[in-house]
């Protein structure tokens, strides 16, 4: 059996990023829409002004210095090569995490969190929340293989972390995730019963409960409402990625601004990016902090293999009951929201469960401070 683990650095070549470049100074712009918000999609003006930052401004190797400040690695499970962020804790007793991505994010989104998860003493914390931080980018995703035959479902790589996890010498851990990964994380508390200790999830998948619907609470019927909106309005990427991933995946592949375009909606959509009565991405992320997750799909060449997920799990969901102790931090601005009442009904041990007042979907890039508050205090009894 194929066990190794090899050391990994991030070595993008100049003519890559020359390409990329070219790519850029050749845009070949769509008139602007006929609106003047996002209802249509990404407006003209902020794209074109994205997309020149960009080209003139933006500094990849910056990041790429970020990325390998982390000890990297590759693994190969299931035939696919898998890339994490393993850094290690300093002090004793640190309770092994591993922490999963979704789309259109990838280990990117952690960068403010993984070093004050694993030493917190050194970032205003206390040893005791120390963790062992395991970050993977999901195979298709990031610098991780590509699934080359159907069957890399969320399942599967539930399965594939537990032993990404084994293979680390890690027999008791917790896992912890957002969007798909979150997905992903629910499935490891059907799973990975032996040796996951507990979950903490930002995106809990339960359906309604059919006997609230006669008195449900304010709260309920504003998911039940943003439910309706994200089927009417916001699902168009997801119906696309679940039935005809590989023919988005040409245009988006060739184009830089395509693909930036495709990634960057959906941070105006899921942030908590309301300041001053108007809503945009900047407000809670930069310009860099954006582009460096598009740089992962980019450099990557990730568009239809990222958006493969979908066709593998998005249209057959799993809301089986777990048992395992869960906790969940529902932030406001997150794509699905539910009740307590409705994650009991799914959830038989919920040890932890918080309503935050602000934050939306990518809770530890936009709020990394309050994320992290989250995952500490809901592990603390697991330790």
């Amino acid at each position: 059996m194929y066990t190794d683990i090899s050391p990994f650095t991030v070595a993008i070549t100049d003519t890559e990023l020359q390409d990329l470049q070219l790519r850029l100074a050749r845009t070949r712009w769509p008139e602007r829409e006929t609106v003047d918000d996002w209802s249509q999609g990404i407006p003209s003006h902020y794209t074109r002004e994205l997309a020149s930052y960009w080209a003139s401004t933006y500094d990849w190797r910056r990041f790429e210095q970020k990325l390998n400040s982390w000890p990297q690695f590759k693994t190969t499970i299931e035939d696919i090569d898998i890339h994490f962020i393993h850094r290690r804790s300093p002090h004793e007793n640190a309770l092994p995490l591993i922490i999963s991505h979704g789309w259109p994010g990838s280990v990117a989104e952690f960068h403010k969190v993984i070093d004050a998860l694993a030493d917190p003493t050194a970032h205003g914390g206390k040893a005791e929340d120390a963790f062992h931080v395991v970050a993977p980018s999901l195979p298709g995703y990031g610098f991780s293989g590509k699934p080359t035959s159907p069957g890399t479902s969320v399942e599967k790589i539930g399965r594939m972390w537990g032993q990404l996890m084994a293979r680390l010498g890690y027999q008791r851990y917790v896992a912890q995730g957002g969007d798909w990964g979150s997905v992903i994380t629910q499935s490891m508390g059907q799973t990975e019963t032996q040796h996951c200790a507990g979950i903490h999830i930002t995106l809990p998948i339960v359906t309604p409960d059919p006997d609230t619907m006669d008195n449900l609470t304010e709260q309920e019927q504003s998911a039940l409402e943003a439910m309706t909106f994200y089927n009417d309005w916001d699902s168009g990427y997801s119906k696309q990625q679940s039935t005809r991933p590989q023919t988005l995946g040409y245009g988006l592949a060739d184009s830089p601004v395509g693909q930036m375009a495709w990634i960057v909606e959906k941070f105006y959509a899921w942030t908590d990016c309301e300041k001053d009565g108007s809503k945009h991405p900047e407000h809670v992320l930069s310009k860099d902090e954006l582009l460096d997750n598009v740089m992962m799909y980019w450099l990557n060449n990730t568009a239809a293999s990222s958006a493969r997920l979908y066709w593998e799990s998005f249209n057959t969901p799993n809301i089986e009951p777990i048992d395992m102790p869960v906790g969940c931090s529902m932030f406001p601005r997150e794509i699905f929201l539910c009740s307590r009442r409705w994650a009991e009904k799914r959830f038989s041990n919920l040890i932890y469960w918080n309503e935050l007042d602000r934050g939306g979907h990518f809770a530890a890039l936009e709020l990394p401070e309050v994320f992290m508050k989250e995952v500490r205090t809901c592990f603390r009894s697991l330790r």
